[in-house]
């Protein structure tokens, strides 16, 4: 009996070592209603928008992207698919607008801190040795008056329960799980207070798991960038704006974004 005793103890000592050795990857839908009044292109070298009889019919109303999410002890990696990705859109006189990709002005992503409940997102201008990456940060501030509901669903493999929450002068539905032992949501401004959203749904966007993976993943591969110039959330605005504009400029006549 001692013996039993004993080794229950020692499971109840190593679980939160467990929990904080969990780690994965999950892969969401990001799917978000694009207002067309904000989007600028550069068509042969001149600025159109919405209205103008050149600007581009064929630009859809929503856009959907994947995000990848890698989570390893106490912190969470978000990449997106085609990023702040820009395009080119070339028009031959008579014909109808050609839209490409052209890349990227700047790298980004962005870091939870799960334990600091803080945002620390990452920003690369250039290439190779020319390259810079700068770091701002920012505290997590959870949007109060959750009201939990009893409807309860799975999704990508685990059950989750539904809230809904007030949002952007809107109710969120927020469908989370408390079978992942950690906190996180893809909306951080959604964390619940226990457990990892796996679904966020808005009248303009939605954040939906597709597949959760549980697996070794590097530490360093989630680590924060110890490296990176630390600014603040103007200067990094700045600094976006100064990439997007040097890239327009490299691109020459014919180069556009969204």
């Amino acid at each position: 009996m001692k013996k039993l005793l004993s080794i229950i103890a020692l499971l109840f000592a190593a679980a939160p070592d467990m929990l904080a050795q969990t780690s994965g990857q999950i892969n969401y839908e990001v799917v978000r209603k694009i207002d067309q009044s904000r989007l600028r292109f550069m068509v042969n070298g001149e600025e159109v928008k919405q209205g103008d009889p050149n600007f581009p019919t064929d630009v859809p109303d929503t856009r959907t992207i994947g995000q990848k999410v890698l989570f390893a002890g106490n912190f969470v990696r978000e990449n997106r698919d085609e990023e702040n990705m820009m395009k080119r859109v070339i028009q031959e006189p008579g014909g109808m607008p050609q839209v490409t990709n052209a890349g990227r002005p700047f790298e980004e992503y962005a870091v939870i801190d799960i334990a600091g409940q803080k945002v620390l997102t990452f920003v690369t201008v250039g290439k190779d040795n020319e390259a810079r990456t700068y770091k701002t940060e920012a505290p997590i501030e959870a949007t109060g008056g959750w009201q939990l509901t009893q409807q309860t669903r799975k999704i990508a493999g685990y059950l989750c329960q539904k809230a809904v929450v007030n949002y952007h002068k809107e109710p969120y539905a927020v469908w989370f799980t408390t079978e992942l032992p950690f906190r996180y949501s893809p909306v951080p401004s959604l964390t619940p207070e226990k457990g990892v959203v796996l679904l966020v749904e808005g009248s303009r966007e939605q954040f939906r798991a597709t597949k959760v993976s549980l697996g070794k993943v590097d530490d360093k591969a989630v680590m924060p960038d110890a490296q990176a110039e630390n600014v603040s959330a103007e200067q990094m605005t700045d600094i976006r704006q100064k990439a997007i504009a040097d890239f327009h400029q490299k691109m020459g006549p014919g180069g556009g974004g969204i």
